[in-house]
């Protein structure tokens, strides 16, 4: 499954301003909300699911990166945004290091497999550091959203 297939291009925050884990997702999913792949009224339950899941064990798989992710039955389709954070967030990372990069996955109950499909493709590409330095480095959405397409067309190999 490709970026350009789940990852909302108006959900793309390459400034995080948030440093502690319920205030990214919270922040991310607000991203999701402004460009309508949530609905308004559903934030906080949306929010509330992605830190339930956290409960589970922390999705920051460590190398920076957290994959923060849900199923709930409010949305239709699987939608994700991507996060980008200098100063690194507290995210009770496998590693103990501060997360830079995160991907939030939000998908519907009924669609198992597009959410697995999509977890294997983040993690595949966050598995190549050419990839997360690019991505690190970003500065605006369209640099993101270029970078996504590149990885897309298998630019870096994975």
């Amino acid at each position: 499954m490709k970026f350009s297939e789940f990852i909302t291009k108006d959900a793309i925050c390459t400034n995080l301003s948030s440093t502690d884990k319920e205030s990214v997702i919270r922040e991310m999913t607000s991203a999701l909300q402004t460009a309508h792949s949530i609905a308004a009224d559903q934030m906080e339950s949306v929010v509330e699911a992605i830190l339930k899941r956290e409960e589970l064990g922390s999705t920051g798989i460590g190398r920076g990166v957290a994959v923060p992710h849900t199923k709930h039955p409010t949305v239709d389709k699987l939608c994700g945004a991507v996060g980008i954070s200098e100063e690194g967030v507290e995210f009770d990372s496998l590693d103990g290091e501060k997360v830079h990069l995160l991907f939030m996955l939000v998908s519907p109950p009924d669609r198992p497999g597009d959410h697995l499909r999509a977890l294997e493709n983040i993690s595949r590409q966050l598995r190549n550091d050419t990839f997360c330095r690019f991505l690190k480095q970003s500065k605006t959405d369209e640099d993101v959203w270029t970078l996504l397409e590149e990885a897309d067309n298998n630019q870096f190999g994975s």
